[in-house]
């Protein structure tokens, strides 16, 4: 496999590598400047590129909307025809529905009844909303004064000019996207080839979910966790499964997942225990950049290079994985794909519901739930548990609760920053 992108220069000497821990900005930042979109290109139809990158400028091929037409439900009218000091008696020339147009002759004086997105009249420059016309018998109507040229009317072009641009290079389609590329007629997006993920877990007390648990042993939650993760990043997923805590099991799946992949992602063993053989495997097959961040879960991160491929070891505590897969892998992720400025997560502060005890010292994320205090304003109330191995408390949550490393403990009613969920996860 032919891979894009080539070592860095900073990551090329073990020697680079700073004991100290990095702070979540630093240690972003330094992601981020090693890591480059993929430049492969594809052709795919509209309904396949949700979740793709843009590899090119998409402008308009046409005008939207492609004429005039009413605003809302009504009678479309020339403002000329209006008395300027009381009602106007009007007949009733016809009828304009959306996608079937007024083709009758308005005589002057007489007014066309139209709905929501009909074609305007095209001697007719305003549309006055029903419930401002009093219908009589007979079928006239009568128009109140005060009606304004324009008034109700969406012009041609006012959504989109031909040539304007629909969505850059580098943009990542969602929704809203894909319905603005199809209301300019958009049926094929070349977008950047989906990102080869591979992915393993570490250690030999892990079982997958379907098998007995043998004395000691645990089932693997971080293989399922982050390959949901990665599924909804839209990447393409190479799961490795389990390797065994052994040198030379690890350095073969290394050699294989570099070999494969654009990024590989692998969960424990990165520590400095006896059994943690990861990063040491690392440093005779790849290149290590750091592998400490001052965050709590998650200080034991390693970050770097496995042949051509990025490299980002996980602790494998399943909290810690997923804090630092949102905070850190997910806006590397976005860069491979070539979204041009991925944006770290997304805060606003509320007060907390209860004291949250903290050591200053590490940008701490807690697991919180947002709720509506007595008088209906938002604060966070932090789970009981904040073990870094009780995963429980990722589905009881709703958001991170994130307190900053030279902070201490706070109390209640004190504010915090908080990041949704649905802000931080995709």
């Amino acid at each position: 496999m032919t891979h894009t992108n080539a070592i860095p220069a900073g990551i090329r000497n073990p020697d680079d590598c700073a004991p100290e821990a990095l702070t979540l900005e630093q240690a972003r930042e330094r992601i981020l400047d090693d890591v480059h979109p993929l430049r492969e290109e594809t052709s795919v139809p509209l309904m396949d590129a949700l979740g793709r990158v843009t590899a090119r400028d998409i402008p308009s091929p046409i005008a939207v909307p492609g004429h005039d037409n009413a605003a809302m439900d009504g009678y479309a009218l020339a403002t000329e025809d209006l008395c300027s000091d009381g009602p106007t008696a009007m007949t009733l020339a016809g009828t304009a529905l959306a996608g079937a147009p007024f083709t009758g002759t308005r005589p002057p004086g007489s007014c066309v009844r139209i709905m929501t997105g009909a074609v305007l009249p095209p001697d007719c420059d305003a549309v006055v909303m029903q419930e401002r016309v009093h219908r009589e018998a007979g079928g006239a109507v009568r128009i109140p004064p005060g009606v304004r040229p324009g008034e109700n009317v969406r012009r041609a072009g006012e959504d989109l000019q031909p040539g304007q641009m629909l969505l850059p290079a580098g943009e990542r389609i969602d929704g809203p996207r894909l319905g603005l590329l199809a209301s300019a007629g958009i049926t094929r997006v070349t977008v950047l080839r989906r990102p080869r993920v591979a992915l393993f877990s570490t250690g030999d007390e892990l079982a997958p979910p379907d098998r007995p648990l043998a004395p000691g042993q645990i089932h693997d939650s971080n293989g399922p966790a982050l390959r949901g993760l990665l599924t909804a990043l839209g990447v393409e997923i190479l799961d490795l499964g389990r390797v065994s805590d052994t040198p030379g099991a690890l350095e073969e799946a290394l050699d294989q997942a570099g070999a494969r992949a654009d990024l590989v992602i692998t969960t424990g063993g990165v520590s400095v225990g006896e059994a943690d053989h990861v990063r040491r495997v690392l440093d005779r097959v790849g290149r290590v950049a750091f592998w400490k961040v001052a965050v709590k879960p998650g200080k034991p991160l390693a970050f770097g290079r496995v042949g051509d491929a990025v490299f980002f070891g996980l602790p494998g505590n399943p909290v810690s994985a997923m804090v630092t897969f949102c905070q850190l892998v997910q806006p590397a992720l976005l860069r491979l794909m070539g979204v041009s400025h991925p944006a770290p997560p997304a805060g606003f502060q509320v007060p907390c519901a209860t004291r949250l005890h903290k050591r200053p010292g590490r940008l701490e994320f807690q697991r919180g739930r947002l709720e509506r205090a007595p008088d209906g304003r938002l604060r966070v109330r932090a789970m009981d548990h904040q073990g870094s191995g009780v995963l429980r408390s990722m589905r009881e949550a709703d958001c991170f609760i994130v307190l900053s490393p030279e902070g201490g403990t706070l109390e209640a009613g004190d504010l915090v920053e908080v990041q949704p969920f649905r802000g931080v996860m995709p």
